[in-house]
């Protein structure tokens, strides 16, 4: 894979993301947890504009980013998938340990344990994935760009 089409596979995925989130806003007030819902709304169009616009740096902007670190932001939006579809379970399971915010205005008593440690792992790798994939970002656009010459 080449950073070129890793790229366009980034961009596709931030594509996707905002689709699925502009569609599953539909589906928001249906939800026995709306707000629990509108959450996971606000991550797929977000993440999904934050994928667009890394993906759109890494096309259009000389850079030193290496294809080993468009992997793991590849990996990173694989682990944004699975933090996102896990608050749309969330809607009606009503977990309320790792998001306790949104679960206070929302209202749920809390998920059984395998649905909060379910929430808890997507949040924390898709937080940790995001994380890294920002700092290799910005590392390859510190670094001094080849010659467009």
């Amino acid at each position: 894979m080449s950073v070129h089409s890793g790229s366009r596979q980034l961009l596709i995925h931030g594509l996707m993301l905002v689709l699925v989130g502009l569609v599953w806003g539909l589906v928001v007030p249906n939800t026995p947890y709306p707000r629990l819902a509108l959450g996971a709304h606000i991550q797929f169009v977000t993440n999904g504009m934050l994928f667009i616009a890394l993906a759109t740096l890494l096309l259009a902007v000389p850079h030193r980013v290496g294809r080993t670190s468009v992997r793991v932001m590849l990996l990173a939006v694989w682990l944004t998938w699975a933090m996102a579809l896990s608050e749309v379970a969330n809607a009606w399971w009503g977990t309320t340990l790792m998001l306790p915010l949104a679960a206070a205005q929302a209202g749920p008593t809390g998920g059984a344990a395998w649905q909060e440690l379910i929430v808890k792992l997507a949040h924390i790798g898709a937080g940790l994935g995001l994380i890294v994939a920002w700092s290799l970002l910005v590392v390859g656009f510190v670094k001094r760009a080849p010659d467009q010459g």
